[in-house]
């Protein structure tokens, strides 16, 4: 059975030229993100940061069929992370620094994303993408840690290059085994 490519329907051909490039762009940048963190270039990828940036990441639990909506926190609640520019700023400097012994030997992460779509593009340039992750850690010589999940990212034009602004990261555990957080999603 063969099939004529003019019969299979193409999202990729309702797209504009306009539309693919700048979702081109959108996944070069965080390709390049994911290679900064990847390679421990932190001050690097902290320069990526809106000065107003939000970065949440809320707790998740189990909820029976028809309470999916009450999956995560919300924000103002409990999150494994709801961080401004200064406070990554904080977590940077301190892994440069002796005190970091979560980080002491550092951990080697290797991060996949997937599925990268933008979801909105608004009049200002701002975009709104979302992706699939996948990161994994690794210790010592049998410390592992992998966090599967979902990320929605806004990111911002600040001249020639993009910065991100919020980034809410949505883990599929519900438990997790790290011993710490003290990586970036």
């Amino acid at each position: 059975m063969t099939t004529e490519l003019a019969e299979i329907p193409s999202v990729a051909a309702s797209a504009s030229l306009q539309d693919v490039l700048l979702l081109h762009e959108v996944q070069q940048f965080l390709y390049h993100e994911a290679e900064l963190l990847d390679g421990r270039r932190y001050e690097e990828w902290y320069g990526l940061l809106a000065d107003d940036l939000e970065y949440w990441m809320p707790v998740r639990s189990t909820r029976a069929r028809g309470d999916e909506a009450n999956e995560f926190t919300k924000p103002g609640e409990s999150a494994f992370f709801d961080e401004t520019k200064e406070l990554m700023a904080a977590r940077v400097r301190k892994l440069q620094t002796p005190y970091s012994w979560a980080e002491d030997p550092p951990s080697r992460t290797r991060r996949i994303l997937s599925n990268i779509r933008i979801l909105e593009a608004a009049t200002d340039g701002s975009v709104k993408a979302s992706c699939n992750f996948l990161l994994y850690r690794s210790r010592l010589a049998d410390d592992e840690d992998v966090w599967v999940g979902r990320r929605e990212d806004t990111l911002r034009r600040a001249g020639e290059r993009w910065q991100i602004v919020r980034r809410h990261i949505y883990l599929d555990q519900v438990s997790l085994g790290s011993k710490n957080l003290s990586i970036f999603f």
